[in-house]
């Protein structure tokens, strides 16, 4: 299948590892430019030359902090000034630290909300005009399966990511007429750095190893073992491709069944 994506401009957040990483190397496959960005320069410019050995596309390597709006303006800027356009917008965040209400801080509540939330609707203001003014373009949020069923001890990301979504649900709406789609997909849990830190965490606080937790969480999974960060990239090419472009204002979970919700 032709998904439409050769010679488009994605701009991937978070994209030096991980899910943010995959979903840059899917849409390369795909022939778009990229415009990746990441706190670790060095840890960004070998992901960029990884893919572009591999992929053949245009990348733009763009290290910086998205928690900072200078940052965020300076990356979206070096975006538009290397292809003239983005036509396809991947937020994405490193997950926020682990923890109770008793256990977080103020300032992890505000680190979160800046890093989770606000980093996305600033880089999104950046972006959409233009998209709209060409009746074309796509926003995707890669938030967590947090944001539908709460994870336990995960309460700033169980809350943030829940906010991501309803700002995705209510811009989906208002940009639609423009040809411009927004949709969330939200990630189980996935072998990547991001779970096993989480596994490390949770294994120091209850006194175990962190294999145990890992089989912990495989036993509540019906297809009894973590995703792939290949197969979470699939969905999420599709979703910002030509293919998909009746499909605004869904959260889509790539959990391998996790989630009990029906809807």
């Amino acid at each position: 299948m032709d998904l439409g994506l050769r010679d488009k401009v994605a701009l991937v957040a978070a994209s030096s590892q991980g899910l943010g990483l995959a979903v840059a190397e899917e849409l390369a496959a795909e022939g778009a430019k990229l415009i990746l960005c990441a706190r670790g320069e060095d840890a960004l410019r070998k992901a960029s030359a990884s893919i572009a050995a591999l992929a053949g596309v245009e990348i733009l390597a763009a290290p910086g902090d998205l928690t900072s709006s200078n940052e965020i303006e300076r990356i979206v800027n070096s975006g538009i000034d290397r292809f003239g356009r983005i036509d396809i917008l991947v937020t994405n965040s490193g997950g926020p630290p682990s923890g109770t209400f008793d256990t977080l801080t103020a300032e992890d509540w505000e680190n979160g909300v800046r890093g989770l939330l606000t980093s996305v609707t600033q880089i999104t203001r950046l972006v959409l005009p233009a998209m709209k003014e060409r009746h074309l373009g796509r926003i995707l949020c890669i938030t967590s399966i947090a944001a539908k069923q709460p994870v336990e001890g995960l309460m700033l990301s169980n809350s943030i990511r829940a906010a991501v979504t309803g700002f995705a649900k209510t811009l989906s709406n208002e940009v639609a007429e423009f040809g411009v789609t927004v949709n969330t997909i939200l990630p189980g849990y996935t072998a990547t750095e991001r779970v096993q830190d989480l596994a490390e965490a949770l294994a120091q606080r209850e006194g175990v190893d962190a294999s145990a937790i890992r089989a912990r969480w495989e036993s509540e999974i019906p297809m009894r073992r973590l995703g792939r960060p290949e197969e979470f990239a699939a969905l999420a090419a599709f979703l910002v491709s030509e293919r998909a472009s009746y499909i605004t204002g869904s959260s889509i979970a790539v959990d391998g069944g996790w989630i009990k919700s029906l809807l």
